[in-house]
């Protein structure tokens, strides 16, 4: 399959038939991660630069695993001790890389639109993996991905985002994937964790956990991003999660059919209790695990991979 886009930007810029081929190569790639051997030829001879501006931990690691089971070489560009440090701009230290001729850049980033930036500037593909509040879109076609293994077909389903949606790139790049695969999206939070124009998104809005949470097919919890979010938008930890977290008396209520994801990482007895990680129907664990085979097929797509799978 060779994709109609040169660059995976957001899922804003994606068909209906762009998701759904993206989902269709993921389970090829997840069958070689069975194998006792997890290691095909496909982009041999191909290099990855994964360029972090930020801290990441299953994002940068996945993107690398992915590389490396696909046989490219794969770079990690490392902030700390870059030459961004000295005044060196995202553009310079974007053009010095595919200096050394390069095939894809994997690129997380502070600011909005820092990946788009690139890829109208670059010979490489550029992968956006997570800019600013904007977009993350491999993690919302790997959620994709983990809940059609579960459902089918995420196709009249209803999918609940609670928590911080106004500062998480997850929260905007999953709504927009499910709703184009046919979900019933709704939000929760408090008011001051909602953008004002959630509902052009296609969005139920609600501001009451318990009056939505009992009527849904999968729960999207989000984490509280501490590091975006003034901490005064809510009255306390406390507070919050006796309105907005998922309890283990709130879990013992669920149907137990309904799924739970978190792109994680998870504040722990904020937005989940801790046990939660060990019910039947918490899916963290497998987001991880598709994670390396979305982010193969993506970098598979990308790169013009052949087929020796």
């Amino acid at each position: 399959m060779k994709p109609r886009f040169k660059h995976l930007l957001g899922i804003e810029l994606l068909t209906r038939s762009d998701i759904i081929g993206i989902l269709d190569q993921t389970e090829s790639f997840l069958e070689v991660l069975k194998r006792p051997i997890p290691v095909v030829p496909a982009l041999r001879g191909k290099t990855i630069v994964n360029l972090f501006f930020e801290p990441s931990t299953r994002t940068a690691l996945s993107f690398s695993l992915a590389a490396s089971r696909l046989s490219a070489h794969c770079v990690n560009f490392s902030f700390p001790s870059s030459s961004v440090q000295k005044g060196e701009t995202l553009l310079d230290t974007a053009r010095n890389i595919e200096a050394m001729r390069v095939d894809g850049v994997v690129v997380r980033h502070s600011m909005p639109g820092a990946p788009h930036f690139l890829a109208r500037r670059l010979k490489a593909f550029v992968v956006n993996a997570g800019d600013g509040c904007h977009e993350h879109p491999t993690q919302a076609l790997l959620d994709a991905f983990t809940l059609r293994q579960h459902l089918g077909s995420l196709k009249g389903k209803r999918i609940l985002f609670v928590g911080d949606i106004a500062h998480s790139r997850v929260a905007r790049s999953n709504i927009i994937c499910f709703s184009k695969l046919g979900a019933r999206v709704a939000v929760c939070g408090p008011p001051t964790f909602l953008p004002t124009d959630i509902e052009k998104l296609g969005c139920e809005v609600f501001y009451r956990l318990d009056k939505i949470l009992y009527e849904v097919d999968v729960v999207n919890m989000l984490r509280v991003q501490n590091e975006r979010t003034d901490l005064s938008l809510f009255p306390s930890i406390r507070e919050y999660r006796a309105l907005y977290g998922l309890t283990r008396e709130r879990l013992s209520k669920l149907d137990k059919s309904v799924l739970v994801i978190h792109p994680g990482p998870v504040n722990w007895g904020v937005e989940m209790d801790f046990e939660i990680a060990e019910f039947p129907q918490t899916l963290i664990l497998n987001q991880v695990t598709n994670g390396v085979a979305v982010r193969m097929a993506v970098l598979y797509l990308l790169a013009g991979g052949h087929e020796e799978t």
